[in-house]
């Protein structure tokens, strides 16, 4: 079962919410999110965990709980569309087009 959990300390790392979560059962994986570029927190996360039974009582149990200050937002990740496409920085074309009609 795939966790989604939100609201999360910039200063929360994954080691913090394995134990957090391990309390309800066993824990395959976890991925807080960082940014690329400065590597800081982004202030969300997965977990997963291989029981589904677990997984909802994890669910239950730590949604809405403070963790470092913060009411963290726990509950089932939700698969992308299959449309989805992530963004871009634009039409880079474009913009390189106009500038070279400038010169």
């Amino acid at each position: 079962m795939n966790i989604y959990v939100a609201n999360l300390d910039f200063t929360v790392r994954d080691g913090d919410l394995q134990k957090l979560f391990e309390a309800y059962g066993e824990v395959s994986s976890v991925k807080i999110v960082t940014d690329r570029n400065t590597g800081r927190s982004r202030g969300f996360g997965f977990i997963e965990m291989p029981s589904n039974e677990a997984g909802n009582e994890a669910i239950e149990g730590l949604n809405g709980r403070d963790v470092k200050g913060r009411a963290i937002v726990v509950k089932l990740s939700e698969p992308r569309a299959k449309d989805f496409q992530p963004r871009s920085g634009g039409d880079r074309d474009r913009r390189f087009q106009s500038r070279e009609r400038r010169y």
